[in-house]
């Protein structure tokens, strides 16, 4: 694979319209098509405590709408197909995403499988099957982390096979997505601080991988990742502070947007790990990368030396020593960051042992991936990374 120490060609487009503060859920009706019948999507129904609920449907009352609650933490291809199912008895022609990633991440997947003409939508996910239709579809994020407002990525797990793949298209950006940081007040710990790891994360596998030159979206991913580090937790320590969590829910949103990805090499195998950790185990997606990047950073940090420099300096302020040591310390220091959020940061502390790690590499041989951003992240790298995140 050839390394360009130029940044690369690259094309930026980003249509999603956001509407970002405080009672900004009250503009929904506007946002709308005055002829939509509109499907209402989310999850464990924790909007309808927070006053969420009650915001979005007095916006709808003068509409054609209904509802379909119980998306997943990790949305389930056969959940998203009776929601399919509805959606073609009911006639509905736009959908209404209301809650994190997981929830958005479905209705992107449910938009493509409503107009699918083949014979089984999850072939959009295993075999690439194109998407060449969808139902429109808005946002209302409540849980800042995916970044699935503002991409047109989702990630959908098949429950009875336990995969959980990927997938991308042009016709995934949301037409809309509001973004009031009062909506998160009421988020437990534990989702909070999941959401600030899968943003730094984000931001980790487009930044830390080989230098190009591209300065300003190395300027942007710091300035993200130290936002990140400052305002995280302050949301923990003060779930009500409105200027922390506007700062945390628009970081998550940048880290994820596409634009700091432009012309860089992106990694994201830590990502295609924790995802099988999850397939398999069941652990919070952003547990995973918890585990998982640290152990990454250890077993790679030869080809991400100069990034990983880069970050320690500008990031976290190391300066001072020998090369691996600046690098131990960088890494050390993610680790630390996590665990002060809350997060466990080895899969022993989630009682799983080595019987996790063939299963999955055998995975990766299957599919024949190799990962990272060099292309070198081989099933055998996989199992010194697991091994190392015991």
């Amino acid at each position: 694979m050839i390394e360009y120490k130029c940044m690369n060609n690259f094309t930026f487009h980003n249509p999603v319209k956001i509407v970002f503060g405080q009672g900004t859920i009250g503009n929904l009706d506007k946002l709308l098509p005055n002829d939509a019948a509109v499907l209402m999507i989310y999850g464990g129904g924790s909007i309808k405590k927070n006053g969420v609920y009650e915001q979005v449907t007095d916006a709808l009352k003068n509409r054609s709408w209904k509802e379909f609650p119980g998306i997943e933490p990790n949305p389930h291809f056969e959940t998203c197909m009776k929601a399919v199912e509805l959606i073609r008895k009911e006639k509905i022609t736009y959908l209404l995403a209301v809650g994190g990633g997981s929830v958005i991440d479905a209705t992107k997947f449910i938009s493509a499988a409503a107009c699918f003409e083949g014979n089984d939508a999850w072939d959009i996910l295993a075999k690439g099957s194109p998407v060449e239709k969808t139902l429109p579809f808005g946002c209302i994020l409540t849980l800042p982390a995916t970044g699935s407002e503002m991409n047109n990525g989702a990630v959908i797990t098949r429950a009875s096979t336990r995969e959980k793949l990927a997938v991308h298209s042009e016709l995934f950006f949301p037409v809309f997505s509001i973004l009031d940081p009062i909506t998160t007040y009421s988020l437990p710990d534990r989702q909070t601080a999941n959401g600030i790891i899968d943003a730094f994360v984000h931001v980790c596998e487009q930044y830390l991988t080989y230098p190009v030159d591209a300065s300003i979206q190395d300027r942007f991913a710091e300035s993200i990742l130290q936002t990140l580090i400052e305002e995280g937790p302050k949301t923990l320590k003060k779930p009500d502070d409105y200027n922390a969590r506007a700062n945390v829910m628009w970081a998550a949103t940048m880290a994820l947007n596409g634009l700091i990805s432009c012309g860089v090499p992106q990694d994201w195998a830590t990502h295609m790990i924790g995802h099988e950790i999850t397939a398999f185990h069941g652990l919070d997606h952003a547990q995973t990368l918890a585990v998982v990047l640290p152990a990454l950073l250890k077993v790679m940090k030869k080809g991400k030396e100069e990034k990983l420099l880069q970050l320690g300096e500008r990031v976290f302020e190391i300066n001072i020593g020998s090369i691996p040591a600046r690098i131990d310390a960088t890494i050390e220091d993610v680790e630390t960051f996590f665990r002060s959020l809350g997060a466990k940061t080895k899969l022993g502390e989630y009682g799983l042992t080595a019987d996790v790690i063939e299963p999955i590499a055998k995975r990766f041989e299957s599919r024949g991936w190799i990962l990272g951003e060099r292309q070198d992240i081989t099933p055998d790298k996989v199992r010194e990374i697991l091994k190392l995140a015991l």
